[in-house]
C-alpha cells in the first residue's frame, strides 16, 4: 500500500514538473529576444498553485519593466531587471514579477524614481532628441537674421531718442515762454509755477532761473491782480533763495525784499501773506546783508503791525519763529568766531554779522512785550516757539520780563499746567517726552528772570 501510494506521489510530481517545463517554454516563445534562466523555488506555503523562479534577463530593445514590492502581471515583450523574482501563475497562465530579496532591502524611492525616468526613454525618442540637438546647433536661418537690426542703425535711434529727452533747462525755457505768452490762461500760468517750484529746488536750476530772466517775472507776478498768482510766485522766490547765496545775491540786486516788504504791510488774503513770509525768511536765512536792509528797511515794524493784526495765531508763530531763527544764527556765529584759525572768509562773515544789531531793534520796536503775547494761545507748539523766542531775546528784554506782571503769571500758571501733564506721561511709561521739554523752557526763563 505505500508502495502504491509512493509510486502515486512520484507521478504526480513528475506530471508537475512536466507541466511546468511546458509553460516555461510558452513564456520563453512569448517573451521573443528574451533569454531568461529560470530556477524553480520550492512552494513552501502548499496552498497556491503557483511556482517561483529568479530571473536575469538580458537587455535588449524591450520596454523594462520596473518591479516593486507587489506581484505585477508582465506582458507579452516585456524584460525585467536583473535579481528580480519571477513567478508563472498556474490559475491565469500570466508571469509575474516583484523585486527580490536584495532589492526589496536596499531599493529606496529616490532609486525608482531614478531608474524610471531612465527606463521612460523609448529608442525612437531619444533619436527624435538627438535630430532636434542637430537642428539647434545649425546657424540662424535667413529670416532670424532679419530679426536683427544692424549697430548703425540703433546707434541713430538712440541718438534720436537723446534728442527727444528735454533737459531741465529746456524744461525751463519752455516754461518760462508759456508763463510771458499773452495767450496763457492763468491756469496754464499756475501749472507753470507749479512745476517751476519743484524744479528750483535744485541749486542749478535755481541759478538757471535767473540767468533766463525767471526772477523778473516772479517780482512782476507778485504784482498781480490774481491772488493765485501772487501766492504762486512768492511760493516758487521762496523755494529758489531758500539755501542758495547766489540767487539770494540776485533777488536782493532785483528788489525783491522791498517788494515783498510792501506786501505785507499791505493788506493781503491769508494764502498770499504765508508764502510772502516764506520767501522773506528763505531770503534772510544765512545772508547778513540782507537781514541788515531789512532792519533799515522797516522789516520789524511791518511785522509788529502783522504780528498784532492775527488774532488766530497761525502768522504770530511763523513771525516769531524767523527772529527766533536770525537770533541764534548770529549767536552760533558770534561763539563760532572765539576760536583761534578762523579763515578769511569765516571772518568776514563774522564782520558782516557784527553789523546786525538784531536784538537791539527788537526791544527798541517792543518785541519784548509782543512775543509773550503768543503763550496765550491753546496750541503746545505755539508756546513752545514763543518760549524760545523768550529765552533768545532774555539778554536784552529781562527788565521788561521783570516789570511784566502778566507774562509772570502766565509761567506760573503753564509750569503747574505742564507739570500735570508730565506725570500724565510718566504714569503711561513716557519719561522725558514733550511736555517735560515745555517745562524745561519755562523754568530756565524763570530762573533767568529772577
Amino acid at each position: 500500500m505505500q508502495l502504491m501510494s509512493s509510486r502515486a506521489g512520484g507521478s504526480a510530481l513528475l506530471l508537475l514538473l512536466l507541466l511546468l517545463l511546458r509553460c516555461c517554454h510558452i513564456a520563453s516563445t512569448r517573451g521573443h529576444k528574451s533569454d531568461s534562466a529560470l530556477a524553480v523555488m520550492e512552494n513552501t506555503g502548499g496552498g497556491d498553485e503557483e511556482e517561483e523562479v529568479t530571473v536575469e534577463e538580458d537587455e535588449g530593445d524591450l520596454e523594462v519593466v520596473q518591479p516593486t514590492g507587489e506581484w505585477q502581471t508582465l506582458q507579452p515583450g516585456q524584460a525585467v531587471p536583473a535579481g528580480s523574482h519571477v513567478r508563472l501563475n498556474l490559475q491565469t497562465g500570466q508571469r509575474e514579477v516583484r523585486l527580490g530579496e536584495e532589492q526589496l532591502k536596499y531599493w529606496t524611492q529616490e532609486h525608482r524614481e531614478t531608474e524610471e525616468s531612465r527606463s521612460s526613454f523609448s529608442p525612437t525618442e531619444l533619436k527624435r532628441a538627438m535630430k532636434k540637438i542637430k537642428e539647434d546647433m545649425n546657424p540662424a536661418s535667413k529670416d532670424q537674421q532679419q530679426t536683427f537690426r544692424p549697430l548703425e542703425e540703433l546707434k541713430r535711434d538712440m541718438a534720436q531718442l537723446d534728442l527727444l529727452v528735454e533737459t531741465d533747462v529746456q524744461i525751463m525755457r519752455r516754461l518760462l515762454e508759456s508763463f510771458n505768452s499773452s495767450e496763457s490762461t492763468t491756469e496754464q500760468k499756475l501749472s507753470v509755477l507749479m512745476e517751476l517750484e519743484y524744479l528750483v529746488h535744485q541749486v542749478d536750476n535755481a541759478q538757471t532761473l535767473c540767468s533766463m530772466g525767471g526772477l523778473q517775472l516772479l517780482l512782476e507776478g507778485l504784482n498781480s491782480s490774481d491772488f493765485r498768482l501772487q501766492q504762486s510766485c512768492a511760493f516758487v522766490l521762496g523755494s529758489a533763495v531758500s539755501s542758495n547765496p547766489l540767487v539770494q545775491v540776485k533777488a536782493m540786486e532785483s528788489g525783491a525784499l522791498q517788494t515783498l516788504l510792501t506786501m505785507l504791510a499791505t493788506a493781503q488774503p491769508l494764502p498770499v501773506t504765508k508764502k510772502v513770509l516764506f520767501a522773506v525768511a528763505s531770503l534772510l536765512r544765512n545772508f547778513p546783508y540782507a537781514q541788515r536792509h531789512f532792519l533799515s528797511h522797516g522789516g520789524l515794524q511791518v511785522l509788529s503791525e502783522l504780528f498784532r493784526a492775527d488774532g488766530g495765531g497761525l502768522l504770530r508763530t511763523r513771525i516769531v519763529t524767523m527772529l527766533y531763527d536770525m537770533i541764534s544764527e548770529k549767536e552760533l556765529i558770534s561763539q563760532a568766531g572765539l576760536d583761534l584759525g578762523l579763515d578769511a572768509a569765516h571772518e568776514e562773515r563774522l564782520r558782516q554779522y557784527s553789523a546786525v544789531s538784531l536784538q537791539g531793534e527788537l526791544r527798541e520796536k517792543g518785541w519784548c512785550s509782543l512775543v509773550p503775547l503768543l503763550l496765550e494761545s491753546t496750541e503746545h507748539d505755539y508756546r513752545e516757539k514763543a518760549l524760545r523766542a523768550l529765552l533768545a531775546m532774555a539778554p536784552v528784554c529781562l527788565d521788561q520780563y521783570r516789570s511784566d506782571g502778566s507774562l509772570l503769571g502766565s509761567l506760573l500758571s503753564l509750569r503747574e499746567q505742564y507739570l500735570e501733564m508730565v506725570q500724565s506721561e510718566m504714569i503711561v511709561g513716557e519719561e522725558n517726552g514733550y511736555f517735560g521739554e515745555i517745562v524745561e523752557l519755562i523754568h530756565a526763563l524763570q530762573v533767568k528772570i529772577k
